[in-house]
């Protein structure tokens, strides 16, 4: 992603346009890496600052978070020095991908000083730090860095303040041509699509190949031309606007963002934004959210496949069993041959051939004996392995029933926890895998968390229709909420959520929103095609005994949709 120093300093003149004499009004920490600054001006805007592995970043926001009960001690210690303070400068070191904002706050002694917060977007390195700039100190930092974990610098309060070392590259927005020929004559770069990014601060790969092309279509390289065309170009983008992203045809996933149009993304599908934090809350959102979902819920998605596979391996010995015991006739076929030739059978014999009765052709079968047992011993023996056999088998299909209903259950399971849109929804689904003993739960001391409901939305006719988010929600939707008359759709044997319109009055417009809803909110969701069942709830029953969202249906009817984002209102 091209979140790069270049970019970086088109979204710090922004902010500076924007917050520079505004006050801080809120500091929050909604994520263990993350900060928001609710800032009071001539109108209240969210800053955001994320020191995130996979998304760092800073930008406004309008997106609301939930905080936790206890603020972390990174989030006090900004409280304490930030809360009221005004926003003196914003600024970029050596067009780095370091962002540094001047507070003029009044400590505890009545005295103003400034500290600085630095915000370090450098992906898994990202770091927030506040210092007190009068003695360069750190007050406390998002990440605290030991010296076993960097030899070069270390970040904790207390300690002096080290900037990342400097790349040695030289800063686009100054420079002249005597300092251009000193640094390619000391470092001997080959001259291809990634020159730019070894030769310029803040230049990413993407930029380097799109400024190589750019180049060599106009200019032979030399000296001359290289420094025109570079100066040209950086101070080029002072009256630059172009916010855009790019997102590949095909797939649907956002490629790459810039502020300005790159040729090298010619083919893919542009969004424009008017200003960078708008471009950067938009691309950055969802996936954000997305990892940092996956991130919280990866230990119960670990818990969920280790039972799947745990049913897999189960239906694997069973079908085993069942294959066994597919000749458990033979035995009996044999014990009733035996009784009634026993008469023919002497005590010491290896094997016998007797005249087969059950076979249509009347012919011969020899049946293998136990020398050391008497005829009836034997005779006994092809009886009781018959029945082992018929009971085994009896046993076998009923736990292959049992299993195949838990490996369901915990793959609709899995669906709903991949479909998650918040950290409620997670732990909602915690929950129904403490109460179905997946998880052993000590109950814990604090207030009680709300459950999440489900969703709510009102289709293109006005309509009402309800998705269930989980098993729990689904058997309330359906079992409880629902009435008799009310529509119900599911995907075909699919995991996936209950969807129930209320009314009756609608027409094949709502249908097909809330078959795409049953789709979209489904394991079908990327797929084509996806079969919905749907019939009135009357005709919807729960079994007895049946783990959460499992229930059988009839007279239904089938309709086929390919699920996109639903495009109707969500309440």
């Amino acid at each position: 992603m091209a979140l790069d120093g270049v970019f970086l300093s088109t979204l710090i003149k922004s902010l500076k346009e924007n917050l520079l004499n505004c006050k801080i009004d809120k500091v929050n920490q909604p994520e263990k890496d993350e900060v928001i600054l609710t800032i009071r001006g001539s109108s209240r805007q969210k800053l955001l600052i994320s020191a995130s592995a996979n998304n760092p970043r800073i930008h406004f926001t309008k997106i609301s978070k939930e905080n936790p009960n206890q603020p972390p001690m990174f989030c006090m210690v900004l409280r304490k020095y930030l809360i009221g303070s005004r926003i003196l400068d914003i600024s970029q070191y050596k067009g780095d991908r370091i962002v540094l904002i001047d507070f003029e706050s009044t400590d505890e002694l009545g005295f103003d000083s400034i500290y600085t917060l630095v915000v370090e977007i450098m992906g898994r390195h990202s770091n927030i730090t506040l210092i007190r700039k009068r003695d360069n100190k750190v007050m406390e930092s998002i990440k605290h860095i030991t010296p076993d974990i960097n030899s070069y610098r270390v970040l904790y309060p207390g300690v002096q303040y080290v900037l990342p070392p400097d790349s040695n590259k030289i800063d686009p927005f100054s420079f002249d041509k005597n300092v251009l020929e000193n640094f390619l004559s000391d470092n001997k770069i080959e001259f291809n699509e990634n020159f730019f990014s070894k030769l310029l601060t803040g230049v990413s790969k993407i930029l380097s190949k799109e400024l190589y092309n750019m180049f060599t279509k106009k200019y032979i390289f030399d000296i001359n031309n290289l420094y025109q065309f570079t100066k040209d170009f950086f101070d080029s983008l002072d009256n630059k606007k172009t916010f855009i992203s790019y997102m590949d045809k095909e797939t649907k996933v956002l490629k790459d963002f810039y502020c300005l149009r790159l040729d090298i993304y010619d083919g893919y599908e542009e969004a424009e934004y008017e200003d960078a934090s708008s471009l950067l809350e938009g691309f950055y959102s969802t996936k954000d959210k997305q990892d940092r979902l996956h991130s919280k819920s990866q230990d119960l998605q670990k818990l969920i496949t280790t039972n799947m596979d745990r049913c897999s391996k189960k239906r694997r010995i069973l079908e085993s069993t069942l294959e066994e015991c597919s000749e458990k006739n033979d035995f009996k076929v044999k014990g009733d041959i035996l009784s009634a030739f026993i008469y023919n059978i002497k005590k010491g014999q290896k094997e016998v051939t007797l005249s087969n009765f059950y076979s249509e052709d009347g012919e011969d079968i020899l049946i293998t004996l136990d020398e050391n047992k008497t005829p009836s011993e034997n005779i006994q023996y092809y009886y009781k392995r018959y029945n082992k056999l018929k009971k085994s088998e009896e046993s076998a299909i009923l736990q292959l029933e049992k299993n195949e209903e838990e490996y369901s259950y915990l793959n609709s399971v899995l669906t709903n926890l991949l479909n998650a849109e918040n950290y409620t929804e997670i732990q909602d689904i915690k929950s129904e895998l403490i109460d179905e003993g997946y998880i052993k739960f000590k109950k814990a001391k604090g207030k009680a968390q709300n459950p999440s409901k489900p969703i709510h939305f009102i289709s293109s006719e006005g309509v009402d229709i309800y998705v269930g988010k989980n098993n729990i929600q689904n058997d309330y939707l359906t079992l409880k909420f629902a009435d008799k008359n009310d529509t119900w759709l599911h995907t075909k044997v699919i995991p996936g959520s209950h969807v129930i319109i209320k009314g009756k009055d609608f027409s094949d417009v709502t249908l097909n929103e809330a078959a795409n809803l049953a789709a979209y909110y489904s394991k079908g969701k990327d797929s084509t095609k996806v079969p919905i069942d749907y019939t009135i709830v009357k005709n919807v029953k729960k079994p007895s005994g049946a783990k959460p969202g499992m229930v059988i249906y009839y007279t239904n009817k089938t309709l086929y949709v390919t699920p996109e984002e639903p495009k109707i209102k969500r309440v």
